[in-house]
């Protein structure tokens, strides 16, 4: 690889993500004609066109796009590590903001924060447990966390959990007085523990799904909550189903407080992801925090 090569990377990734040559050399304080011409040799020396370039636009070709989904996560991360050892001889401090669903604080975020924090005295972290899609730039975030299919494509991710398979469960007085489903249309007529989505408002659907067949089912009940340990704490007093997260219901699987139903259509959910804008020079206490809620396999 040419001594050029991650530098020219960086410049096709500013241009791809802004949709504009002329902010994208602003922020790389290159001039528009150095950064065009940076581009057009990038584009020679792997013989593919990566942007298409009209009078109002520039977008990624389906090259581009897929350039820029495998190469710009690797890209960070090699720039974060640099950054952490050029300034090796700071003593790292800082807040870092986090928004997260409840569930990934509690069973991702926290414990693996908690060595971090008691390593660096100087890192602060701001965590808000929300289920709104937020804006994490304009609402002024470091990093969010979401399932994998909610991350916004012009997000740097990265994988915090493996893939999550989702569970209906309910508790043994519950069935033996209501009976469990057999099918996904019966849920219909039970009584199901609801979660209210605050960006729209709406109740959460339940999304099924049983090889190539997918349902989303609008179950209704008496509890609605806006998040997931007020629905298992009302699934294990008998108040109703629950759709939830297999680790959250397991350890009550196993003792017999819960049981689980309709389990051929429960999906695999993509797993937690933290996300967050491409920064060309990170923060090391950013960059520590990122290595520390990575996933390690």
């Amino acid at each position: 690889m040419k001594r050029n090569s991650i530098s020219d990377l960086l410049a096709f990734m500013a241009v791809a993500r802004e949709r504009s040559f002329t902010r994208a050399a602003s922020k790389l304080g290159v001039s528009q004609s150095s950064l065009s011409h940076t581009i057009i040799t990038l584009e020679a020396r792997l013989d593919v066109r990566l942007l298409t370039r009209t009078t109002r636009s520039v977008v990624p070709t389906e090259a581009g796009e897929r350039l820029l989904e495998t190469v710009a996560p690797r890209l960070v991360e090699i720039e974060s590590a640099v950054a952490a050892v050029s300034d090796e001889a700071v003593v790292p401090a800082g807040t870092v903001r986090i928004t997260a669903i409840d569930h990934a604080v509690d069973t991702v975020l926290w414990p693996r924060l908690v060595p971090l924090l008691k390593q660096y005295p100087g890192l602060a972290i701001e965590i808000s447990a929300d289920y709104r899609m937020v804006d994490i730039v304009s609402e002024r975030f470091d990093i969010g966390v979401r399932w994998g299919d909610q991350v916004a494509k012009d997000m740097v991710a990265v994988r915090l959990s493996r893939d999550q398979r989702m569970t209906i469960v309910g508790s043994p007085a519950y069935f033996a007085a209501r009976g469990a489903p057999s099918t996904p249309h019966d849920l219909l007529q039970h009584n199901c523990i609801t979660l209210r989505l605050a960006s729209s408002g709406g109740l959460y659907a339940w999304e099924l799904a049983n090889g190539a067949q997918e349902l989303q089912v609008r179950v209704g009940g008496q509890a609605t909550f806006n998040g997931v340990y007020q629905m298992l704490a009302a699934a294990l007093s008998g108040c109703g189903l629950a759709f939830l997260p297999e680790d959250l219901v397991l350890p009550h699987l196993k003792t017999g407080r819960l049981q689980a139903v309709l389990q051929p259509w429960c999906p695999v959910f993509p797993g937690l992801h933290m996300y967050y804008p491409n920064r060309r020079h990170s923060a090391r206490i950013f960059a520590l925090v990122v290595d520390a809620l990575r996933l390690k396999e």
